[in-house]
């Protein structure tokens, strides 16, 4: 029965290696990216409340005019 012939692995899982370093290098490289990002605007708005929304009315009995 012969024997599998390993001699040459080394030589071809390194090659493999440095050619999809190469690849990935390349395809980085070619990817485009913003040179400014805009800066975005930190401000929160402030969502009122259902019960802000609506005209109401409230009777404080101590703010009433004395008789």
């Amino acid at each position: 029965m012969p024997q599998l012939d390993t001699s040459t692995w080394f030589i071809t899982i390194l090659s493999m290696l440095v050619t999809l370093f190469v690849l990935f290098q390349l395809k980085i490289s070619k990817h485009i990216y913003p040179s400014d990002p805009s800066p975005k605007s930190n401000k929160t708005r402030k969502q009122k409340a259902p019960w802000e929304t609506k005209w109401t009315k409230i009777y404080l009995p101590l703010l009433l005019p004395l008789q």
